[in-house]
């Protein structure tokens, strides 16, 4: 038998409840074909990057399964006709990820280098930085008398 890992989106109008309810069923039609699932991960509702079939946000979930093409050719099936799956995609592995998958792996924020680079803090040189002062700006025009303004009628 074969290893893939399997990623399918649903609708985000879909409850928790219902979105593992379609992992059991789906991993029932594994199951029922000669296959066997073995790590389920539901990385939850997440914003899609373009809208698909008017939906901006989907429920991800990922199966790892271990069973022959005829079972996920059943499975992919099943998903094509599913109105509440909006996308899946099956990838053949060589063998499956141990402990959580990227999407499941808490990132530190603190460990990120900051967007800014090393750059110093602005902190009280105003809004200029360190340029000073504003040179030929209305300052310069100093002597020169106001014209006055002429209102057309």
């Amino acid at each position: 038998m074969a290893l893939y890992e399997h990623v399918f989106l649903a609708r985000q109008d879909m409850s928790a409840q219902q979105v593992d309810a379609l992992v059991e069923q789906y991993k029932g039609v594994i199951e029922a074909n000669g296959g066997k699932v073995g790590r389920v991960e539901n990385w939850g509702l997440k914003s899609l990057t373009y809208r698909i079939n008017k939906n901006r946000k989907a429920h991800y979930a990922l199966m790892d399964i271990d069973a022959p093409a005829a079972a996920v050719h059943e499975v992919e099936r099943q998903m094509r006709i599913n109105e509440d799956v909006l996308r899946y995609m099956t990838i053949a592995v060589e063998a499956h990820e141990e402990g959580p998958s990227a999407m499941m792996q808490k990132r530190d924020r603190d460990d990120r280098p900051r967007r800014d680079g090393d750059r110093p803090d602005r902190g009280d040189r105003g809004d200029r930085g360190d340029r000073g002062p504003r040179e030929g700006g209305r300052e310069s025009f100093g002597d020169r008398p106001r014209r006055p303004r002429e209102d057309r009628a």
